[in-house]
């Protein structure tokens, strides 16, 4: 279409561009690209999910031995004789670690569904971070879990949960780039626990126990490495919106 008053010189020029420009344009299958940004977006989701796994595991062997009449050990029997504290943990960790692996998920993140599930793993984030905190706090930790160890437990709960409340709290005043960075932070530190399977897993495997040393840091080291990829992908998402 062109402007009642465009000359025929205009006109023709402006016929001779679209002409080439479609002639030049690459050809994309129909419904390929769509295909392909669907694989990656919910490539991440996957991976969390994966990653979830590992906790889910140990968590659900321990709910089956609390469930039953176990033997009382050096390793079961905080557990036993105070079972409320862990069942909630691993009941709100199961459902904080994968329902929260849907939140990377852009296109969940633009619908009614990503606040409803906010509404969930808000209250299930709380109640993996004050569960873990009373935890090192009461119960008796066995030799391996050195002051490092426990020291670092302390300072992950206690940041979990203000992330979490920092994270709200931004969401309530719309701020949503900061709510994301906050919820992404928490989520990163909940998830710890998978991130320290696939590191110490295989020397368990291989050697049947873990020394003091390695297995601090081994578990110190998941904390590390998966706030770190949460500062990252919080810095990426923030050049993503300056351009």
């Amino acid at each position: 279409m062109t402007t009642p008053d465009a000359t025929p010189e205009a006109t023709a020029a402006a016929e001779t561009s679209a002409e080439t420009a479609a002639e030049t344009a690459p050809v994309v299958p129909a419904g390929s690209a769509p295909r392909r940004v669907r694989r990656h977006t919910w490539l991440v989701p996957a991976g969390l999910l994966l990653l979830s796994v590992i906790p889910a595991l140990g968590g659900s062997a321990r709910l089956a031995e609390l469930g039953s009449d176990p033997v009382l050990t050096e390793e079961n029997a905080r557990f036993v004789t105070q079972p409320l504290p862990v069942v909630v943990h691993i009941v709100c960790v199961t459902v904080y670690s994968m329902l929260g692996a849907f939140q990377f998920v852009p296109g969940l993140r633009r619908r009614r569904w990503h606040r409803w599930a906010g509404r969930v793993l808000a209250p299930a984030g709380v109640g993996v971070a004050l569960t873990g905190l009373w935890m090192t706090a009461f119960y008796d930790l066995p030799v391996k879990d050195t002051a490092v160890v426990n020291g670092m437990r302390y300072l992950v709960g206690t940041t979990m949960l203000v992330a979490i409340v920092l994270g709200v709290r931004s969401a309530l005043r719309r701020d949503y780039a900061t709510h994301s960075a906050w919820m992404t932070r928490a989520y990163a530190l909940a998830m710890g626990a998978g991130t320290q399977g696939l590191l110490l897993g295989p020397l368990v495997l291989v050697t049947g126990s873990l020394d003091p040393v390695t297995n601090s840091i081994g578990l110190t080291a998941g904390w590390v490495i998966n706030i770190a990829v949460a500062e990252w992908v919080i810095h990426r998402r923030r050049l993503r919106e300056r351009t």
